[in-house]
């Protein structure tokens, strides 16, 4: 007797996010019936966090700004390991999706002559960023969850997607939809469908400190595109964010804004000392944000941090009208969390992990994964930032390469000749299910813990082979134990299922991480090995992992070549002068 529901569509979507939410709507606008599943509430995306700007040629304050130009500075910024193809396509589309957030109502802040106002973020050559005052990631988001209702496109939230069904009987491996259960109660659906878009996030909460909040991206869609077949690239590329809230724990990671640091704030040491002067004496706090990270990181490995693992980061000699004035947010978030006066008292950071720069591989024009009938967009996917990422460029992607992916699927759906169905692999994605809901000896959350600890200690802002070795071993132990969790429905729902999966794919996203890093023999962006401090132009191509035999495997893959339109204005490329300039 079967165990659960059966919801069928054209186009499943998993993750209401902003990327999730815009494959949606193209979907939908291509003809398909579409369903949007999220384990979030729908309005408390991962997308909500993101307040700098969003990035678009418009040259609104920069008439001279062109598309050539902000591929140079994607590109370079990412160390040229990105691929050239995807970085082409968003710089070009950009535009596009800015004018259609605008027509559909989006609170951009204009110019006195009514254009979409623009400003600079660090790296930028020109003014290209544009913004809804410090809340853009969640203007974009309501922008877009009006658009949905509009459409009346379904969305249903608090479901867990445990695991994609996917054919592999066939020559090619084909992916017919995803077994999911409910938080709240536990029911579980099969969700049918002739194609599936992935956007289910990162996977930076599997270090202590994140921006990340509580069990969000924890390598949900990781471990699912694993499972399916998928190969993922560059998974030891992890932006690091300079400052983060130490304390309390439940806030640990939490960003400070570097605008802290742009109305003056002075970064400070245990011992009194403005240190960022032995680092960058030019730029001092206003230095490129893995310079500014790895001096907080080295303060504080050296012996010169404070109690609580930190650097203080202070604003106090600035005057307190400015600071309420420029800084209020701020000012209230350590208020409400420290009863902390930062007009009065310097606040106690530290670098956090803030952006999952590689994921799954996919086609640059189609955003498929080398599995039929799934595509990818979103934070999951690789391809865009490289080895490090141009700050506001990660709100255009979820817009362009969402509505790719959801344009793809829609197609795909519409030329499949037969419905896939396998009554075996739901078989099997349902007992997997009942092997985890069971009474064991381990329980999910000090095991996340374990993780978090073990990839800060050895996979975090500074790397090296000893220790991404012994994190390694770490996570092996781990791994076993997670084979004996406790899992068993309570008042509140599901929960502990939740948790459950959260940690497998926290410990599937940070075996392959430490994978990659560990053949990564050079320090190239965020990816920093003590043991190898040089850039090593041998080494400028992706590391692909993939599952073989049940096991993560390595393999390595050459940088596709410059479009040739763009040989000479990367051959032209001058270093960026970003005094005053802050990245988002």
């Amino acid at each position: 007797m079967k165990n659960f529901r059966t919801n069928a569509c054209n186009v499943l979507v998993i993750g209401s996010g902003g990327a999730g939410l815009r494959a949606a709507i193209e979907a939908h606008k291509e003809g398909s019936e579409v369903l949007v599943i999220g384990k979030r509430i729908r309005n408390d995306a991962h997308t909500t966090l993101a307040s700098g700007g969003i990035n678009a040629v418009l040259g609104s304050r920069d008439p001279e700004d062109n598309w050539k130009q902000h591929f140079v500075d994607t590109y370079q910024e990412g160390y040229n390991i990105a691929d050239p193809n995807t970085v082409e396509i968003l710089v070009k589309d950009a535009p596009n999706r800015i004018k259609e957030l605008d027509d559909w109502g989006m609170p951009f802040a204009k110019t006195k002559d009514g254009k979409i106002d623009q400003r600079y973020f660090g790296a930028h050559t020109y003014r290209r960023t544009c913004y809804a005052g410090d809340y853009t990631g969640r203007a974009i988001l309501n922008t877009l969850l009006k658009k949905v209702e509009e459409l009346k496109i379904p969305i249903i939230d608090l479901m867990y997607v445990s695991q994609l069904l996917v054919d592999k009987e066939s020559s090619e491996k084909h992916c017919f939809g995803a077994l999911a259960f409910d938080i709240v109660s536990g029911e579980r659906t099969v969700f049918l469908a002739d194609s599936v878009v992935l956007a289910a996030g990162g996977h930076t909460r599997i270090w202590r400190r994140s921006s990340s909040r509580r069990d969000e991206n924890t390598g949900d869609a990781i471990r699912l595109a694993l499972r399916a077949g998928c190969k993922l690239a560059d998974m030891e590329m992890v932006q690091f964010h300079p400052t983060g809230m130490v304390h309390p724990e439940s806030l640990a990671g939490t960003l400070v804004t570097e605008a802290v640091r742009g109305e003056g704030g002075y970064l400070i040491n245990s011992k009194g000392e403005r240190y960022m002067k032995n680092y960058d004496a030019e730029r001092l706090e206003l230095s490129t944000r893995d310079r500014v990270a790895l001096a907080n990181y080295n303060e504080i490995i050296e012996g010169r941090g404070t109690e609580n693992n930190g650097v203080f980061l202070d604003i106090s000699h600035v005057d307190k009208d400015i600071i309420l004035e420029k800084l209020p947010r701020m000012y209230r978030q350590f208020m409400e969390s420290q009863m902390l006066d930062i007009s009065k008292s310097p606040m106690e950071v530290a670098p956090t992990a803030h952006y999952t720069m590689g994921g799954v591989v996919v086609d640059s024009k189609t955003h498929s994964t080398n599995i039929k009938g799934l595509y990818a967009a979103g934070e999951c996917t690789s391809g865009v930032h490289g080895a490090n990422r141009l700050g506001g460029n990660s709100l255009a992607e979820i817009l362009i390469f969402g509505k790719i992916a959801g344009s793809e699927a829609s197609k795909f759906s519409e030329n499949l000749n037969f419905q896939r169905r396998n009554k075996e692999v739901i078989s099997d994605a349902n007992k997997e299910l009942d092997i985890l809901t069971s009474n064991g000896k381990e329980l999910a959350r000090p095991l996340q813990r374990a993780v978090r600890d073990i990839m800060w200690e050895y996979c975090g802002v500074i790397r090296s082979e000893n220790g991404l070795k012994k994190g390694l071993s770490e996570l092996m132990k781990i791994k076993k134990a997670s084979k004996k969790i406790d899992v068993r429905p309570s008042a509140e729902g599901f929960i502990d299922l939740a948790l459950a999966i959260d940690l497998l794919g926290s410990i599937d996203s940070a075996i392959a991480t430490i994978l990659c890093a560990l053949e990564r023999k050079e320090s190239r962006g965020a990816h920093q090995r003590k043991d190898f401090e040089s850039l090593d132009e041998k080494l400028k191509l992706n590391f692909i992992i993939e599952m073989v035999d049940g096991e993560q495997t390595v393999s390595r893959s050459k940088i596709k070549p410059l479009p040739k339109e763009l040989v000479e204005p990367m051959k032209n490329f001058k270093n960026i002068d970003v005094d005053g300039r802050l990245l988002e």
